[in-house]
């Protein structure tokens, strides 16, 4: 049973045909731009966003306390360590650049045809970020959110897990460019009320000296590179035919 599972996930699966893919990275760009559908989804980019936050975190040797998600889409992450040091600056650079690259790392699974490697890799992640939630609404999302892929993962056909598969990177790459232009929105709001800045951006500043808005043009770099590798990982895989083994081979 361990061993059919894990030939399973370790196992590849064809693509899908090009066109498919094509539209799953449509429908990916029609809810990032719809708001009622991105108010809804981009509770997966937080998740994302605040999952990168805590695992730097851990892997700069702070010690996580918890993560927080709200209604609102907006969460935050605690941690304890020292104020200064690169420590708490890759602590924070890294919310707004994890959903992107998650997305590109996706891809690539998807493009070596790894389709439910990638599904169950989701899961692992969302199972290590509900551990550090300390929220009801937290805990909702992310149980909701690992249901889906979950259901995906267990109960569909294998065309129905590609083209979510294929869906979710493509999601990850573009929900990762919209919070960026939110996050500069925001910055220009609050800079014109004269208020100082509670973003990713200007604590990063704080920390460094160097210039929120650079922060927030790094952020974008990271987002729209990884969109531009992600892109051609995924349509060139799906051109490529697996060839169909022969008998001894």
């Amino acid at each position: 049973m361990i061993g059919e599972l894990w030939n399973r996930v370790t196992g590849t699966q064809p693509a899908p045909p090009v066109w498919i893919i094509a539209v799953a990275g449509l429908i990916a760009l029609a809810v990032v731009l719809y708001r009622p559908a991105w108010h809804i989804a981009r509770n997966a980019i937080t998740i994302a966003h605040e999952g990168g936050h805590a695992l730097v975190s851990l892997l700069s040797g702070r010690k996580l306390e918890g993560i927080r998600l709200h209604s609102d889409t907006s969460g935050v992450t605690y941690s304890r360590g020292r104020g200064n040091g690169p420590g708490i600056v890759l602590t924070t650079l890294a919310g707004y650049i994890t959903p992107p690259v998650l997305g590109a790392l996706a891809a690539w699974l998807l493009a070596a045809h790894h389709v439910t490697a990638e599904l169950w890799l989701l899961l692992a992640l969302l199972a290590a970020t509900f551990l550090a939630i300390r929220n009801a609404y937290g805990a909702l999302a992310v149980l909701g959110t690992a249901a889906v892929v979950c259901a995906v993962s267990l109960l569909t056909s294998a065309a129905v897990q590609s083209v979510f598969s294929y869906g979710t990177a493509w999601f990850l790459m573009l929900g990762g460019v919209r919070p960026v232009f939110e996050l500069h929105r925001e910055r220009s709001r609050s800079y014109r009320r004269g208020r100082p800045g509670k973003t990713d951006a200007d604590q990063l500043a704080r920390m460094t000296g160097v210039p929120g808005g650079a922060w927030v043009f790094v952020f974008g770099i990271v987002a729209v590179a990884a969109l531009a590798l992600g892109a051609r990982l995924l349509i060139p895989a799906a051109l490529h035919v697996p060839a169909v083994p022969t008998a001894g081979s």
